[in-house]
């Protein structure tokens, strides 16, 4: 099943007479038979739903392999030592259904345009229809063509339009930035570095700290390496000056020192 961002992942749906082999949970083996439906989702999960109750009558979650067979059609689940195996002897159903996040949503993907209608569509302004944004784990994606938008820490996605069709996003780093939520487009790293590079000086050798990404965004020494101070820059509002001449924050948590192991606040 595909991974790519660009493309639909799948949920492989079949239905009928199954028998379900599990085999290697606390040795509770068991072989049982009936009309089930059976989903392999895109991270292969596998599970087997009966007639009876919500939960499944047999599954194994986000297995190590999940292999798919034909004639017979037959989907064997394998984790360590545990095992699902379904055999279908008679298939009233076997399809690959398009899949995606399901979430908050929050507006409507300008990449993959489609006529006005379509499934898992949303209607823009012109009449035409895109796929439809949500926001969901950290991040926005679209419902059609799986792109996905990564979402800084404490993002919040605003009803604004960037001028490539994509929302925006309210972000605190020291000040309030609202930047298109494709970082292609406009770099929060960019808008933080204007604002506040060599702003603040180093505590440990006086030089300036420079707004750097080293994984997060720090504000590092800029006598690197020769002086290794950094201090990663937190989600909140830069308010003044704590008692160690570094910049104070007002954070969700409270008001911190940019230092976040400093008690002189």
């Amino acid at each position: 099943m595909s991974t790519d961002t660009h493309q639909h992942e799948t949920t492989r749906v079949v239905a009928g007479d199954c028998t379900m082999e599990f085999t290697g949970a606390n040795s509770n083996d068991r072989i049982e038979r009936g009309r089930v439906v059976a989903l392999v989702k895109p991270d292969h999960t596998v599970l087997v739903h009966d007639a009876d109750g919500y939960q499944p009558a047999a599954w194994l979650t986000r297995p190590e392999t999940t292999f798919v067979e034909h004639d017979p059609l037959v989907v064997t689940a394998t984790d360590g030592d545990q095992r699902l195996r379904l055999t279908v002897h008679e298939a009233t159903l076997d399809a690959e259904i398009p899949a995606s996040h399901a979430g908050v949503p929050v507006g409507v993907c300008p990449g993959c345009a489609v006529s006005a209608g379509g499934p898992g569509s949303g209607a823009s302004e012109d009449g035409t229809s895109g796929g439809v944004l949500v926001r969901a784990r950290g991040a926005v994606h679209c419902a059609d063509c799986g792109e996905r938008y990564g979402l800084p820490a404490g993002a919040t996605v605003l009803d604004s339009t960037c001028e490539c069709g994509l929302p925006t996003c309210r972000v605190t780093r020291g000040a309030e930035f609202e930047v298109c939520i494709d970082r292609e487009c406009e770099s929060l790293d960019d808008r933080v570095r204007e604002a506040f590079d060599r702003a603040w000086a180093c505590p440990d050798c006086g030089d300036d700290l420079r707004i750097l990404r080293r994984g997060g965004l720090i504000a590092g020494c800029a006598s690197y390496p020769d002086c290794e101070t950094g201090f990663a820059v937190p989600n909140g509002l830069a308010v003044g000056t704590c008692g160690c001449g570094l910049p104070a924050f007002e954070t969700a948590g409270g008001e911190r020192c940019l230092d976040a192991a400093c008690d002189r606040l």
